[in-house]
């Protein structure tokens, strides 16, 4: 009977950590979980109606995991906008979460000069799921069709979903652009997983890719 209880409490904690989860795919698998326990545990002790709730939520939970599944890489979902550096809704998303952006591109400032030899000309692109904003990727001519990536950043509740890849690979908003190629400057704590994914291959001292036309 204690090993029954433990169990139901095990659930019973994962149901409430998973509702401090700021990602949506950890909080949905943890809740899963959480549920399919709590499900199980008050089958056998007979607590039908928290049978049926908890069968229930199980149900939505394997719904929305599917759902995200499919939507993850869905081109339809998830669209890229070019937006001028001074746009400003791109200035208001950027002052709200610059704290969490400091954390992944410390160095990045969109008013400094991005100095290069071609001018620093830089372009900046918004992620959007229908009408909400989930990232941001600037990117610094450097002159010849090369590209640099200063930020690519996501919300942390969709950054399990890899967004900033719609950038890379089906936009066409870095070829109308003008980039022919694209290099990241490695930076201590870099995702290289995350890199790898998105089609950047190490190459000497940087990440590089082609752009797609």
């Amino acid at each position: 009977m204690v090993a029954l209880e433990i169990v139901g409490w095990i659930g019973s904690i994962l149901i409430v950590l998973s509702l401090t989860q700021a990602r949506v795919w950890r909080f949905r698998w943890m809740n899963l979980i959480g549920s399919v326990i709590a499900t199980g545990y008050n089958t056998l002790i007979g607590a039908w109606p928290f049978v049926f709730m908890n069968a229930a939520i199980v149900v939505i939970n394997i719904y929305w995991l599917v759902r995200l599944t499919r939507e993850r890489h869905d081109s339809a979902v998830y669209r890229v906008l070019a937006v001028d550096a001074d746009n400003a809704f791109l200035r208001h998303l950027l002052a709200v979460h610059a704290t969490d952006i400091a954390t992944h591109a410390p160095t990045f400032d969109v008013d400094a000069d991005a100095g290069t030899a071609a001018g620093g000309t830089r372009h900046t692109f918004l992620v959007v799921r229908g009408d909400e904003a989930v990232g941001v990727v600037a990117v610094t001519d450097e002159g010849d069709g090369l590209g640099r990536v200063d930020l690519d950043w996501v919300k942390e509740r969709f950054r399990d979903f890899t967004p900033g890849e719609f950038v890379y690979r089906e936009s066409g908003a870095l070829a109308d652009a003008g980039f022919s190629a694209l290099e990241v400057v490695p930076r201590e704590g870099e995702d290289e997983g995350y890199l790898r994914r998105v089609g950047f291959t190490m190459a000497a001292d940087r990440w590089v890719r082609p752009v797609n036309a």
